[in-house]
């Protein structure tokens, strides 16, 4: 191998190196953990980052099959079943919402949640764009 791409190997080895240790982690993501049968959930609480997803998607359909509605109170999750009663609540200001999962994401590395943005204001989250929140399984 020429010198040229050994270094240029090594360069390479380098940058992937440096980029992976700056993808972006989860500050704190925990889950207290239920028994359920295949299909169910795995966990009555979660906490971590929420964002939340409006314009873009305002008008199409979701996951779930209904017409995204970004002023209603719903939320996509990556992992609880479609119609799944939530209750979120910001940690970092104490304002809570109840709401239900009818959409799949988020799909950023770190976050737990994806909120409407009507779930989002109601949280006193749109300035910032993300919370830490709570996320309880209503049964």
């Amino acid at each position: 191998m020429s010198i040229c791409r050994r270094k240029t190997a090594a360069l390479a080895a380098c940058w992937l190196v440096m980029f992976c240790a700056c993808a972006a982690s989860p500050r704190y993501i925990s889950r207290r953990a239920v028994k359920g049968r295949p299909g169910e959930f795995t966990f009555k609480e979660q906490v971590g980052v929420a964002s939340y997803y409006a314009d873009e998607f305002h008008g199409r359909p979701t996951a779930g099959g209904e017409i995204f509605d970004m002023d209603a109170l719903s939320a996509a999750h990556r992992t609880l079943p479609l119609g799944t009663k939530v209750r979120v609540t910001n940690l970092e200001n104490g304002k809570a919402v109840t709401l239900i999962i009818n959409d799949r994401g988020p799909f950023v590395q770190g976050r737990i949640i994806d909120l409407s943005k009507g779930a989002a204001e109601k949280l006193g989250m749109i300035e910032n764009g993300t919370a830490m929140v709570r996320v309880e399984v209503l049964e």
